[in-house]
């Protein structure tokens, strides 16, 4: 059986603390939806943060919702560089010994003390999907990417759970060097 799936590009982005966002934007400042994002309940938000490194800033970096219990900061290993620190590769939430950096939002900034991460390249499967390919949560696994620049991407965790939709994802620098384009599918290989 052939396990297709569906491979998404994830841009740098933030994700806030409930305090972090009250320090940023207000006190009861919400996050407003700007579009939803493939995985349930998940959205790009209105919001913007610049993000500012030791060398560099970027500036207008997105914001996921909804709001998270720890603040986190996604990059690409590119980002991290051009920032002037160093992205651990981890697991979304996995940021005890990361890096720290500081957000400037329109009502104030933030220092964080860790949170910086270039997230793993992760495959989310809904637990029907999962057992119908014989996978398991937290699994790892290689997919093959077919193309102009055929890769093959190992050490690819498997994320189960029945809020999720079936979708891998990568960041921009991943998505780069293997060409790829929207709607782009990747194989599951055994």
């Amino acid at each position: 059986m052939e396990k297709k799936i569906l491979i998404e590009t994830s841009a740098r982005h933030v994700h806030l603390s409930r305090e972090d966002m009250d320090v940023l934007f207000g006190k009861g400042a919400e996050l407003t939806v700007k579009k939803d994002l493939s995985q349930p309940g998940q959205y790009i938000s209105h919001e913007r943060v610049d993000v500012v490194g030791p060398k560099k800033t970027i500036a207008s970096v997105g914001i996921i919702g909804p709001l998270r219990p720890h603040t986190q900061v996604e990059v690409s290993l590119t980002d991290a560089r051009t920032l002037g620190v160093t992205a651990a590769v981890r697991e979304s939430g996995k940021t005890d010994g990361t890096e720290g950096i500081k957000l400037v939002g329109p009502a104030g900034e933030v220092e964080l003390v860790d949170g910086v991460i270039a997230a793993k390249r992760h495959i989310h499967l809904v637990p029907e999907t999962a057992a119908q390919w014989g996978l398991e949560n937290g699994q790892n696994v290689c997919v093959k990417v077919e193309g102009e620049r055929s890769l093959i991407f190992d050490e690819v965790v498997v994320r189960i759970s029945d809020k999720f939709a079936d979708a891998m994802h990568i960041d921009t620098d991943e998505a780069n060097a293997a060409a790829l384009i929207p709607n782009s599918y990747g194989t599951i290989l055994d």
